[in-house]
């Protein structure tokens, strides 16, 4: 292990590797060499707090430090969004982005070897519980301490792997298990962002070990999604943070690799917390000096090197301690919200919900632009949900779930909005905020609002809401509004697309009928049919419920296979 701050130093390890990119490793003095060219130039620049907006990690990593090294303050948004990094404006002097790249890698002499200040400070953005960007400032020494709590604990495990990540390092997991950790320890971080599991295993099939840095929404989908098998050729360890594994999931990779994914607790403020395997234990265990106790309102109060004192922190986690001293999370503190005037705590109505035998997992969020402030409800189904969805339908399925809470809480507080689908939503970190639920509520970029999806035998079977308001009813016709063909047609293709992963490409759409009119206000249960080995989905509309029910559209969407 090297000190972070020492690393522009160290010219003893040359070669070690510090990234691998297609075959190519480059190593530390490769590294070196490009941060020092940076920071000759950074140097010359105005302004002190410079705002990292670059995607590939190996550049961004050598700029951050290129900061650091001529005293600047790197800045690192969660987003790189032209509307996200507006509302951050007073927060940076200046913005760093790919494009600038070529610029700041000229050099004329190779520049000497420089120290860092390990309470040279970085800056990053958490979006907290209610979605709002909050600046985190933390030095490089606590990274450096977390670092080195990292390798005590799982170093011997990892070994020489590389470390492949499916999650951004422009949050504090990614930043540390992808990028920090690795260039302290001395093993190659791979350069790509492994989102496409086959883009995963072909990265662990080329031979190296891995290890693999995820999210719980990322390792529950990509069973389904991929050779599962293959990942097993070169996985040395699954990582995963933002949230709780469900335990379903971690079944599902103990079996297929006789361990579960190694779970870690904390938060951009406190960094690592905590850790647990579930074929181990549900309970978290602290991480190497890391102290923990329980507050009297039962909030987990933490003391920790990575915090940067020596004083306890309070988090917003309740959690109930075991004799052992692990402990298990109780919900959240801060997720207490007023409806209707009454008092009600999320936590609470997600962990009724989940007695249910139709709900797998379930969050509640506080929904944006009601006239009178109500609770929403997404929730992911067993499968008994999913044959009580097909069979019922969405309104009575809901009413179901009312009746079930309504034998706990106040009828006022009961969610009075539904979506029943595959997966919570997550951000980019895997966490679950406030916002990121109750925008399942809203219309998609699309146009369309998705109500519900469900498997249908070898078919997913959805319902859509076309949105009065919709753009797409303005001229066609006045009067008579009629969503166009073209659009149904569209939304076809991009759910085909998001749900089955080859079916991106279209080459032709086949046997396309349109037999009735679409108009504001509808709902439209759409089903998707994918036959793999013909490169085909066939899709149908339908209008109406029970005998009601009409085909509105059809048709085949023919894609060329991705090779």
């Amino acid at each position: 292990m090297i000190a972070l701050h020492d690393l522009l130093l160290d010219t003893q390890a040359g070669a070690a590797p510090v990234c691998v990119d297609r075959g190519v490793t480059l190593d530390r003095a490769a590294f070196r060499s490009r941060v020092l060219a940076m920071a000759e130039t950074l140097g010359a620049r105005a302004g002190v707090r410079h705002a990292l907006c670059i995607d590939d990690p190996f550049d961004f990593v050598c700029a951050m430090f290129a900061l650091l090294a001529c005293g600047k303050q790197p800045v690192i948004p969660a987003s790189n969004s032209p509307d996200y990094l507006a509302g951050l404006s007073d927060g940076f002097d200046a913005l760093i982005t790919g494009d600038d790249l070529p610029e700041l890698c000229v050099s004329g002499a190779p520049a000497a070897a420089c120290s860092i200040d390990a309470r040279a400070a970085l800056t990053l953005y958490t979006s907290g519980s209610s979605g709002a960007p909050k600046p985190v400032r933390k030095t490089l020494a606590q990274f450096d301490a977390e670092v080195r709590t990292l390798e005590a604990q799982w170093g011997a495990l990892v070994g020489d792997a590389t470390v492949l990540g499916s999650v951004p390092h422009h949050h504090i997991y990614g930043l540390l298990f992808r990028m920090l950790w690795p260039l302290a320890a001395g093993r190659p971080f791979d350069r790509a962002l492994c989102v496409d599991p086959q883009q995963l295993c072909a990265r662990l099939a080329e031979g190296r070990a891995g290890i693999v840095v995820s999210t719980p929404s990322q390792l529950a989908r990509w069973p389904a999604m991929t050779d599962f098998a293959a990942l097993a050729r070169g996985a040395r360890a699954f990582f995963s943070s933002g949230g709780p594994l469900a335990a379903e999931t971690a079944r599902t990779y103990q079996a297929a690799f006789d361990s579960a994914p190694i779970e870690v607790f904390g938060s951009t403020e406190t960094g690592g917390i905590a850790w647990r395997q579930q074929d181990r234990t549900d309970a978290w265990q602290p991480l190497p000096g890391i102290d923990t106790r329980r507050d009297a309102d039962g909030a987990l109060l933490v003391r920790s090197p990575h915090l940067g004192h020596d004083d306890w922190h309070r988090t917003d986690d309740a959690v109930a301690f075991d004799a052992d001293g692990r402990f298990r999370l109780a919900g959240r503190l801060d997720r207490v919200v007023k409806l209707d005037g009454k008092r009600v705590s999320l936590p609470e109505l997600e962990a009724r919900l989940a007695l249910h035998p139709y709900v797998e997992r379930a969050a509640v969020a506080p929904l944006r632009n009601a006239a009178r402030q109500r609770a929403g409800a997404v929730v992911v189904l067993t499968a008994a949900g999913n044959a009580a969805l097909l069979t019922l339908g969405r309104p009575a399925l809901a009413k179901v779930l009312r009746r079930h809470l309504a034998g706990y809480v106040d009828l006022v507080v009961l969610p009075r909005h539904w979506r029943f689908l595959p997966a919570l939503p997550c951000d980019a970190r895997g966490k679950m905020p406030a916002a990121a639920i109750a925008a399942a509520f809203d219309a998609r970029p699309e146009g369309f609002e998705l109500m519900s999806v469900c498997p249908d035998g070898d078919a997913l079977r959805m319902e859509l809401r076309v949105p009065p308001g919709l753009a797409h009813f303005a001229g066609h016709f006045p009067g008579l509004p009629i969503l166009p063909g073209v659009v149904q047609l569209d939304w076809a293709a991009r759910l085909a697309a998001e749900c089955f992963g080859g079916a991106r490409r279209v080459a032709s759409i086949d046997r396309l009928k349109f037999t009735a009119p679409v108009g504001p206000g509808a709902l439209l249960a759409l089903r998707l049919s994918h036959d793999a080995n013909r490169g085909r989905v066939q899709f149908t509309y339908r209008l109406g419920h029970g005998a009601d029910a009409r085909d509105c559209a059809s048709g085949v969407i023919v894609y060329r296979k991705e090779a």
